[in-house]
């Protein structure tokens, strides 16, 4: 059954073997979407290394080293890894979901694996495997707070923490095609193309699930992010990316700064 199968890839503990497992699952294959699953312990699995430290913990590298394009291609891994772990256990948490939910989010695991395959194989072609640098943990986290509410999941991991990812793209693309790194690049661009795929999926399954409960969408998800502490969005921004994923003019208004509270009594 899907979801079953997406639990037993979740709980695969080696980031390869994982990504190969994910891989042959078929997405069309039968499911029970009323099934409540018990949550067995190692989730996620995962191996020893990379060791996870907290995030301000973890040292700058100048992409003008190897050793510092390394560490960032890295950075880049373990995010991709991270995300297979998301989307997999999106699918077999939540029961009661509709059929495409399951499926959606079958693919969209598929397509992380293939990133972090991507990113992996690239690494090694600099010498350096997956788990030679630390690593931090900030996507499972929020995976953790937000167990037990779908629409806090969708809303604050694909639509929030996974949108970073667009914004950050074309940056970090920039800086390492510019040291040299071409295939980092065209990894990238394959990366963005499906990320904004996923994204898109984070907005409208939230919003099906904000039309479902009658919750208004903009109030909704302001109250899920003060909620669960979620960050705050930093710009510059990848608008171009941003609308392409479904999110509104109002919403990318939004991330706009605008004057600081007080500022307009302050003018009369």
């Amino acid at each position: 059954m899907l979801r079953t199968e997406a639990l037993q890839a979740l709980l695969v503990t080696d980031p390869d073997r994982k990504a190969v497992a994910v891989r042959a699952i078929d997405a069309g294959a039968p499911f029970d979407a009323a099934a409540v699953i018990a949550e067995p312990p190692g989730i996620p699995g995962r191996g020893a290394r990379p060791p996870l430290v907290p995030h301000a913990q973890l040292a700058r590298r100048s992409m003008a080293s190897a050793e510092g394009r390394a560490a960032l291609i890295h950075a880049l891994a373990h995010i991709e890894a991270n995300a297979v772990n998301l989307a997999l256990d999106i699918v077999w948490r939540f029961p009661a979901m509709p059929e495409a939910f399951y499926r959606d989010w079958i693919v969209v695991a598929q397509e992380e694996a293939l990133h972090y395959t991507l990113l992996r194989e690239h690494l090694r072609s600099l010498g350096h495997a997956y788990g030679d640098f630390p690593a931090h943990d900030a996507l499972w986290e929020m995976a953790k707070k937000t167990r037990h509410d779908v629409i806090a999941r969708v809303a604050l991991v694909p639509r929030t923490l996974e949108t970073r990812g667009l914004d950050a793209s074309p940056p970090i693309k920039a800086k390492l095609v510019k040291v040299g790194d071409a295939r980092a690049g065209e990894i990238l661009d394959i990366i963005l193309r499906d990320e904004i795929g996923h994204v898109a999926l984070g907005n409208r399954w939230f919003r099906w699930l904000c039309t479902e409960r009658g919750l208004d969408p903009v109030v909704t998800y302001a109250e899920l992010a003060a909620l669960h502490h979620a960050p705050r969005p930093r710009g510059p921004f990848n608008l171009e990316a941003r609308r392409a994923a479904g999110f509104t003019e109002d919403e990318l208004q939004a991330l706009q700064p605008g004057p600081p509270a007080g500022a307009a009594r302050r003018r009369l």
